[in-house]
């Protein structure tokens, strides 16, 4: 599948790059309608990118971008998470956390594990499992006003989309623990700094400098491109795994449901911010 227009997500391949733009509101949080999407894209990424399918005409690189001014994405779906926990019993209610993680999982690792080039074009608000997303990809351009931040600890939770392994793997244990521990939230310089970011773009231009990146990557062979990810990017498949049980562990705490109380019933216009 080529192009999909849905409710949250949209996709498109053209001149060789397959571009996924989030669109939901009010920042791309990630709900059980998004995943679901997020699945089928995954899906049409195997299949385009598979030995079958790998045509001239086939896509080199992959962006993932924001529609939204607010941000390239809020993280995971928090009012949704505690409406839904507050209609299941507790055994009921972990199960049905698990699986969302497992499933998110799938989706993370397979743009991971893609041999396109993948660039997130953040701007905004890159929060959480946005923030999730965003390391998922191999290169991360990012406007000047990004924000980056893990605000779990603040709920009682650690990141659950994949974000810690995905962190031990690309940074220094100073930033991490400083990320994962304070809830504090970096600017895009301090991000190119840590190597976190890869280019800084004026404001309103990062997926102008993603595409030009992307229009870049297209002059070299697919295979050799594959080849080096592979070499480079290892996914921690084990760290990964461990994060769902640590994740569903602290889940479970009594503080995490209060947590998630406050930040529902919060007035704030953007309770997600620090």
């Amino acid at each position: 599948m080529k192009s999909f227009k849905g409710r949250t997500i949209s996709w498109e391949l053209a001149d060789g790059v397959l571009e996924l733009e989030l669109h939901r509101e009010p920042c791309n949080e990630i709900s059980s309608t998004m995943l679901e999407e997020l699945e089928k894209f995954a899906a049409a990424l195997e299949a385009l990118t598979s030995h079958a399918s790998a045509a001239p005409e086939g896509p080199s690189a992959l962006i993932i971008h924001s529609a939204r001014k607010e941000g390239f994405s809020a993280g995971a779906d928090l009012r949704e998470l505690y409406h839904r926990s507050q209609e299941l019993a507790a055994s009921a209610r972990l199960a049905s956390v698990r699986k969302f993680l497992e499933r998110i999982h799938r989706v993370m690792n397979t743009i991971d594990a893609s041999p396109l080039t993948t660039i997130a074009a953040v701007h905004g608000v890159c929060f959480g499992g946005g923030f999730e997303l965003a390391l998922a990809c191999d290169l991360i351009v990012a406007d000047k006003m990004t924000r980056f931040c893990f605000p779990e600890l603040r709920l009682g939770l650690i990141p659950g989309f994949g974000g810690i392994p995905r962190l031990k793997r690309d940074l220094g244990n100073g930033v991490v623990r400083d990320l994962l521990l304070t809830g504090r939230s970096i600017n895009a310089t301090k991000a190119l700094a840590v190597g976190l970011a890869c280019q800084v773009a004026a404001e309103g231009e990062a997926l102008r400098v993603a595409r030009s990146t992307a229009a870049q990557v297209r002059k070299f062979d697919r295979a050799t491109s594959a080849a080096a990810k592979q070499f480079i990017k290892p996914i921690p498949h084990k760290e990964l795994q461990r994060e769902i049980e640590i994740f569903c562990e602290v889940f479970t705490r009594p503080a995490v449901m209060e947590g998630l109380r406050k930040f529902v019933e919060s007035t704030d216009a953007l309770p997600y911010l620090p």
